[in-house]
């Protein structure tokens, strides 16, 4: 069984890409073996305003906290003490400057990041934006404002919330997202090596973007299908699936999203969501894959 995963590839501490370790685990309890999990990028990210970030990262007193939605804020706040000289300041007074102070972030992944430059963080399990911004406006108190470095496509969600409680907050974009310029050329060689995939994971909004045009294009025929295959569960938005044996030769591909924000992305592209995370991680991932194939899952 062949799935293909919509993103860079990062390696753990057992050298795998915890994506498709948790695959492979998960297919196996279902007694599925054989598994070929291949991981293709799709967006690539160009840092802004740095400088300017790096200023306001040297006033840690201008602010009430630090909120981390993603990756590449964390790794813009990197590039800020690495390309400036400020690491040697950051040890010494910055990083106990901003603990002293709330550090939110949304998931385990980002939370990781922030750890590693040193600062403690909050709200990690929240899982997503919506739920960040309840879990800070029933804590934050300050009078001054939360520094959000974000990307360009950021959503409004947070930002309205947190201004309809009255709480302050200073967003400043430090990367844009454009399409990996490989992806076109990798989704080529997929399809002409491995076919059509069984599972189509998706990663973000943008993701889904940039490589539906291409994935139909290969897909052919195969996208009206999936489409309209299989009934709706009554009680959730999602496709009820047989379930795949190890001699299934004709099933179902399964389009699964990291979190809900995708999982509406892809409904708005008229696309049945097989499997939306709990939240954004391998082991949920992975839990509702193994949920979505086991007879009539759903997840």
């Amino acid at each position: 069984m062949k799935v293909l995963l919509l993103k860079d590839a990062k390696e753990d501490d057992c050298g795998q890409d915890p994506y498709i370790r948790n695959y492979i685990l998960s297919f196996q309890e279902l007694g599925l073996y054989g598994l070929e999990a291949t991981l293709i990028p799709v967006l690539s990210f160009e840092f802004l305003s740095l400088p300017s970030f790096s200023e306001k990262l040297s006033h840690p007193e201008d602010y009430g906290g630090l909120i981390f939605t993603s990756p590449r804020a964390v790794e813009a706040a990197e590039l800020c003490l690495e390309q400036n000289n400020k690491t040697e300041v950051w040890e010494r007074s910055l990083k106990e400057k901003w603990n002293a102070k709330s550090v939110y972030v949304v998931g385990n992944a980002t939370a990781s990041l922030v750890s590693k430059i040193g600062l403690d963080t909050e709200g990690e399990t929240c899982g997503n934006a919506e739920k960040l911004a309840e879990y800070i406006c029933s804590r934050e108190s300050s009078a001054l404002p939360l520094l959000f470095p974000c990307g360009n496509l950021k959503r409004e969600i947070l930002p309205k919330a947190l201004k309809d409680k009255g709480i302050a907050m200073e967003s400043i974009t430090v990367y844009q997202t454009v399409a990996h310029p490989g992806i076109q050329g990798n989704l080529n060689s997929y399809y002409s090596q491995q076919g059509v995939p069984a599972s189509i994971t998706f990663f973000s909004p943008s993701g889904l973007t940039y490589s539906l045009k291409h994935i139909q294009e290969l897909s052919g025929d195969n996208i009206d299908q999936i489409k309209t295959q299989g009934p709706q569960h009554p009680k959730k938005n999602c496709l009820q699936l047989e379930p795949l044996r190890k001699d299934c030769t004709d099933t179902a591909v399964m389009f699964a999203a990291i979190g809900p924000t995708t999982a509406r992305a892809l409904a708005a592209q008229g696309l049945p969501v097989s499997c939306t995370a709990e939240s954004p991680t391998p082991q949920a991932l992975a839990t509702g894959i193994r949920k979505a194939l086991q007879p009539h899952g759903c997840c």
